[in-house]
């Protein structure tokens, strides 16, 4: 399937075989995509793209690396121009960046905290003054912090990964919206964890079960803008928030427990937020796609 890949043509040829990674950790979040081993696919290079979203511009919290990124290459691909903000991840951020101009694409980059209500009008009116508009809104940026006991979770812990997972999408969408137009479309990020639940993942589950209202909520609130609200839900995905979160130990058996028997890699994620941002998807709103390795989940 990717050639130019050879872990990713390991995974998919060892079809019920495991398949693990090799055991990392980073000591800071939201993690480098740099320093990982693999480094996570972000991009099909046999895809040639589409017209599907020809004229758009989209803006892309946490686009510098992970799901981000392969959101960002696809979208390129279908011909929107693309806002990529991000929090410090300097590097990471300058490859996507360079690989975006490489496909003929147009990239701003936007680096600030978004906990700060201001970054995100500031977000916002320099998209508009780079492009002249808005068309999608994808809310991807996010934190996790493992605890084995909701009595570790200090108050401190709790209130950074709810304004930096909730509130900053509420922050993005307010600013964004009175520049979106009928045919728009928000996509959030939400995760499997806000339907199965995670033990050493409380705070962070609570949040994006969080996001899946909003998404529902905010759905119904714009129907009749015509603005559509959608969410996508991954499973396990090799992303830098993984080293980032957990030990190295847990990341040899990172993905693992899944059907398919392997985490997913954030090209695989890509397509559901395409279509979502695309016409094809006209008549959805309200919805959560589940990208996650044949996981059973009910809403």
């Amino acid at each position: 399937m990717f050639p130019n890949y050879p872990y990713f043509g390991y995974q998919t040829k060892c079809k019920n075989e495991p398949i693990a990674f090799p055991p990392q950790h980073q000591p800071v979040q939201p993690g480098l995509e740099y320093l990982m081993h693999p480094r996570p696919i972000s991009e099909n290079p046999n895809e040639r793209g589409s017209e599907k979203l020809a004229n758009k511009v989209a803006i892309i919290t946490g686009g510098d690396s992970g799901i981000g990124r392969a959101i960002a290459y696809a979208f390129v691909k279908a011909g929107a121009k693309v806002v990529i903000v991000y929090l410090n991840e300097h590097r990471d951020a300058k490859e996507t960046e360079r690989r975006i101009y490489e496909l003929g694409g147009d990239c701003l980059l936007l680096s600030g905290d978004l906990k700060d209500e201001k970054m995100s009008n500031y977000v916002v009116q320099k998209t508009i003054e780079a492009f002249g508009k808005i068309d999608i809104l994808v809310n991807n940026h996010g934190v996790q912090y493992v605890q084995k006991s909701i009595l570790d979770i200090t108050k401190e812990q709790l209130e950074f990964t709810f304004q930096t997972n909730v509130f900053a999408f509420f922050y993005m969408i307010k600013a964004a919206l009175p520049f979106m137009k009928a045919g728009s479309s928000i996509i959030n990020t939400t995760s499997i964890t806000a339907y199965e639940g995670h033990k050493k993942l409380i705070d962070y589950s609570a949040t994006k079960g969080a996001i899946v209202t909003l998404t529902r909520s905010l759905s119904l609130s714009l129907a009749n803008q015509q603005i559509r609200v959608n969410a996508v839900a991954p499973g396990s995905v090799w992303t830098p928030l993984i080293p980032a979160s957990f030990s190295a130990k847990d990341i040899m058996k990172f993905g693992l427990d899944a059907p398919m028997k392997r985490a997913g890699q954030p090209v695989e994620l890509a397509p559901a937020y395409v279509y979502l941002a695309s016409d094809d998807a006209s008549f959805v709103s309200g919805q959560v796609l589940h990208v996650n390795g044949g996981v059973m989940v009910s809403s």
